[in-house]
């Protein structure tokens, strides 16, 4: 005994049940009840008509309680190191305390500017060595900018 499925509806069709239709191109459908095949032939979509196997698919109804929804995998967070800083560096920083991690920035703070004042103690002992002149040559070109080559040839 086979049993056909309803191309509309999605129910069952028993033998001795239900019409055939077989279109232009030669696809055939087969319906279980004369409401189906009508639905079909106006064009209306399966999955809007609550009574229909699609509807109830696509909405999931009646589906066995069995099935338990997919569990999502937590994501393992893993440390990495960050270019420049080793993974030990960071977890060292992360461990020191704050009034540490502020010490060591009021230093370091500390230093770079002994150096600038250094820097500008040379600056103004090379402008006084030179007798109160600025060096010859644009600002630019003392700080090593690339300089403009002019066309000579015309």
């Amino acid at each position: 005994m086979k049993i056909e499925i309803d191309s509309f509806s999605g129910s069952k069709i028993y033998p001795g049940r239900g019409t055939l239709f077989v279109r232009g191109d030669s696809k055939i459908f087969r319906y279980q009840s004369s409401k189906s095949a009508s639905l079909f032939h106006q064009r209306k979509n399966p999955r809007r008509i609550a009574w229909t196997v699609l509807y109830r698919r696509h909405h999931k109804k009646g589906i066995s309680e069995e099935t338990s929804k997919k569990k999502t995998r937590k994501a393992v967070k893993h440390q990495r190191p960050i270019s420049g800083a080793s993974l030990e560096f960071i977890k060292e920083k992360r461990a020191m305390k704050p009034s540490e991690r502020k010490a060591t920035r009021e230093e370091r703070i500390r230093k770079a500017k002994a150096e600038a004042k250094a820097k500008k103690a040379e600056r103004k002992a090379e402008l006084a060595k030179n007798g109160g002149v600025a060096p010859k040559g644009s600002k630019l070109a003392s700080k090593g900018v690339f300089q403009k080559v002019h066309a000579t040839s015309r």
